[in-house]
C-alpha cells in the first residue's frame, strides 16, 4: 500500500497528491514487518506545484470576458430571432441556467477535458488534472464545470473553508481534480 508522507493516509498507487492533506506524493511502500521501505517505480511529484487561487481567478476571468464578447455578438443576433440571454454566468439565485452559463459550462467542459486547459489557463499557465496528474477527460470536466459555470461564488467559498491546502473548489473535489501550475 502507499501512504501520505504528511499524514499517514492511504494513497491510490497512481495518486499524485494526498485527497486530504494535500501534499505531493513521493509514493513509497508501506513498512514491512521488518520495517523496510522500498521505493516505488513511480516518479517523484514533489516538483508540482499547486495553481493559486488568483492565478485561477485571473484565467477564469479571461475567459469570462473572452466568451463574452464572443457570447455577447451571438446574443445581438439571437435578438433579431426574439430570444434574450445573459453574457455573462448568473449566480443570483445561486443556481440559474441560462443560455449564456450553458455555452460557458459546455467550453469549460470541452477545453478542460480535452486540452486539460482554457484559452485562460494557457495564457496563466496552468492546468487542470486528476489528482495523479493524468487528464481529466470530458466526464470529470462537466462536473467541475458545473461549478464554474452556474455555482462559482458558492462552489469556491465552500472549496476555501474545506481544502485550503489542496486550493480544491468543491466540483474539483468531487470530481477529483486539481488546478497545478504548468512545468
Amino acid at each position: 500500500m502507499v501512504y501520505c508522507k504528511k499524514c499517514g493516509n492511504e494513497l491510490s498507487e497512481e495518486a499524485k497528491y494526498c485527497p486530504v492533506c494535500g501534499t505531493a506524493t513521493s509514493s513509497e511502500e508501506a513498512p514491512a514487518a521488518s520495517t523496510v521501505r522500498v521505493a516505488s517505480t513511480k516518479p517523484d511529484m514533489s516538483g508540482v506545484k499547486l495553481a493559486f487561487w488568483g492565478e485561477r481567478f485571473v484565467a477564469w476571468l479571461l475567459d469570462a470576458i473572452i466568451l463574452g464578447i464572443a457570447v455577447g455578438i451571438l446574443g445581438l443576433f439571437s435578438l433579431i430571432a426574439g430570444l434574450t440571454w445573459s453574457v455573462w454566468p448568473s449566480w443570483i439565485p445561486f443556481f440559474n441556467f441560462n443560455v449564456g452559463g450553458v455555452i460557458y459550462f459546455l467550453y469549460w467542459m470541452f477545453m478542460d477535458g480535452l486540452y486539460g486547459q482554457s484559452i485562460g489557463k494557457m495564457i496563466m499557465r496552468i492546468k487542470v488534472t486528476r489528482l495523479d496528474g493524468s487528464p481529466i477527460g470530458i466526464g470529470p470536466a462537466a462536473i467541475e464545470s458545473v461549478g464554474k459555470a452556474f455555482l462559482l461564488p458558492l462552489d469556491c467559498l465552500i472549496g476555501w473553508l474545506l481544502y485550503p491546502k489542496r486550493r480544491q473548489r468543491i466540483f474539483n473535489y468531487i470530481s477529483e481534480t486539481i488546478v497545478v501550475k504548468e512545468t
